[in-house]
């Protein structure tokens, strides 16, 4: 039975091309299906089984799946709920040779994008494939098309890639999102990302931490104050609230907010207007409100330490950042970014790094997560004087002791040499004291330092007497 009737496929807009995955066991419908949609400026990847698609999803995320429902072990409802549950904002549209109306009902309960029956209309099938791109974000022609909206932050893991269509998805929306993450994941980066794909990208991005002031300059700098609504106040201050104005305000280490400030916040988030200190009069303003923390948040609402309405005030989306421990795969990436912009800040002639310092790298603990990771890197930029990056460097930056494992022969000889070097620099390049101190003859001891390329010169100082000959042989 044909895939799809012969009607003209219809053109699509100039847009950067999006990735489709199509899963079937047919090679014919694959086939036929990959070639139309490659001609529409999509890019295409192909699976024969449901996990054979997880598989491809895990190494890289696609936009869109289109799937056979009958698959040879999981089939498609089974690949669907998978998906659901560990990336809930990917689309799958779902195809079938032997549909009815209550599987279709069935499959669009779930939270199917798309059923359709074959033979099916490719001009249906395109039409609900923009449908569905529209919905993700990827086929958009506004401030956050594209991947510049999430500029400097750098992945290739599966989990990252969720989180990222997560926010694209609630970055549309002027929804209050709460970051989580522990300390140095980025959560900063992510509030900027978020802003740069809504629809308030060309309006004002400000942002203040919490718990970095005391709480009555930080009422002042949120809510701004009017001339002499206290001492020192000499003219009128409009506050951050006011200079997001259209914007957006990202309040990191929320958590860290003294309670009397909360409640005047949440006053802010209910009303949408803000009172400055010292006013008599509130002042309407459109601030979409990002906030962040490391703290846990429900064992503060436990202790009383954080008032439970502000928190579902600001908690409608939930986004957390994993720490980098947990995307050791985005590890090379990362440092590979970090180091190339890092060459551009020093002008350093740095090509790379190398191999086991990459290696190191990658297996090192990071309890400062992403913040540490460019701090090692750019620490070994700073004091590289070689093209590659090497393990001694990242070792030294890492603050972990090298560990250099050497044959019976080669530690004999470095401690032998270094022995030498020591007595020579003891007795200021004379032989015969050297020789005495080592209970050797001097015959045998210049037969050492010959074996190691050492002259008695080198250790002599300036204008000084020693002679390698004086004093007598000491004993055999």
């Amino acid at each position: 039975m044909p895939a799809m009737t012969a009607s003209p496929l219809p053109s699509r807009p100039s847009r950067p091309p999006a990735h489709i995955l199509l899963i079937d066991d047919d090679q014919d419908i694959l086939r036929l299906l990959s070639m139309r949609l490659n001609a529409l400026g999509f890019r295409v990847s192909t699976a024969t089984s449901a996990e054979e698609g997880l598989a491809r999803i895990a190494v890289e995320p696609p936009q869109l799946v289109v799937s056979d429902i009958r698959l040879p072990g999981k089939d498609g409802l089974a690949l669907f709920e998978e998906i659901r549950a560990t990336r809930p904002t990917l689309p799958v549209i779902l195809l079938t040779a032997h549909g009815t109306i209550p599987d279709a009902v069935d499959a669009m309960s779930r939270g199917v994008f798309g059923y359709l029956t074959k033979p099916f209309d490719s001009k249906v099938l395109l039409e609900k494939i923009e449908q569905a791109l529209q919905l993700s974000h990827v086929a958009g022609d506004g401030e956050g098309s594209g991947d510049s909206w999430r500029n400097g932050i750098v992945f290739c893991s599966s989990r990252m890639a969720t989180l990222m269509e997560e926010a694209r998805v609630v970055a549309a929306t002027d929804a209050s999102v709460l970051i989580r993450g522990e300390s140095g994941t980025g959560k900063e980066l992510l509030a900027r990302a978020i802003h740069r794909a809504s629809p308030r990208a060309k309006a004002p991005f400000v942002a203040i931490n919490c718990g970095a002031m005391p709480e009555q300059l930080l009422e002042s700098e949120l809510f701004g104050h009017v001339r002499g609504a206290f001492t020192g106040a000499t003219s009128d201050h409009p506050g951050l609230f006011k200079a997001a104005d259209g914007g957006t305000l990202f309040l990191d280490e929320v958590g860290d907010m003294p309670l009397p400030l909360q409640v005047k916040l949440l006053r802010v988030l209910q009303d949408r207007a803000v009172r400055p200190v010292g006013a008599t009069r509130t002042e309407p303003v459109d601030v979409r409100v990002l906030s962040a923390t490391h703290r846990d948040l429900e064992a503060a609402l436990a202790e009383g330490s954080f008032r439970e309405d502000l928190y579902y005030r600001l908690d409608v989306v939930t986004l957390t950042l994993p720490p980098l421990n947990e995307r050791r795969e985005d590890i090379p990436l990362l440092a590979s970014h970090f180091m190339q912009q890092l060459v551009r800040k020093y002008g350093k002639g740095i090509a790379g790094i190398a191999p086991d310092a990459m290696q190191a790298l990658a297996g090192a603990n990071w309890p400062g997560n992403v913040r540490q990771l460019y701090n090692v890197i750019e620490q070994c930029c700073a004091l590289a004087t070689t093209p590659l990056i090497t393990l001694p460097l990242v070792q030294r930056a890492l603050r972990v002791p090298g560990v250099e494992v050497l044959s019976y022969a080669e530690a004999k000889q470095r401690f032998e040499r270094n022995y030498l070097v020591q007595l020579l620099k003891l007795t200021e390049g004379n032989v015969a004291d050297a020789a005495r101190l080592a209970e050797r003859n001097r015959t045998e001891f210049y037969r050492l330092l010959q074996k190691y390329d050492l002259t008695p010169g080198m250790f002599r100082r300036e204008g000084g007497s020693a002679t390698a000959d004086s004093g007598s042989d000491a004993p055999d």
